[in-house]
């Protein structure tokens, strides 16, 4: 445990930013599973209506430096040809 002030203040901030952090990190993934949950079950319209909620979720977290803007932009590739998949 660190004895400066300043050093008892960072301790602190960093714990509160790391829960916000696996709050958001936490609510982005549910979001994503019940998008992937919809294509499994081949239900188009929900999955349609659930993916710019999808993409709205992980545009917030990089907008927040949780996600890295490539990776990102991967997900929501991915998340996009499952989508046309279900189509095919």
């Amino acid at each position: 445990m660190p004895n400066i002030k300043s050093a008892k203040k960072r301790v602190l901030v960093t714990e509160k930013k790391a829960m916000q952090n696996k709050a958001i990190k936490s609510a982005l993934k549910t979001q994503i599973k019940k998008f992937v949950a919809a294509v499994n079950a081949g239900d188009k319209e929900l999955a349609t209506s659930l993916l710019p909620e999808t993409f709205s979720a992980i545009d917030s977290a990089v907008s927040k430096g949780i996600l890295h803007k490539n990776n990102a932009a991967n997900k929501k590739a991915k998340l996009s040809k499952k989508l046309n998949s279900l189509g095919a």
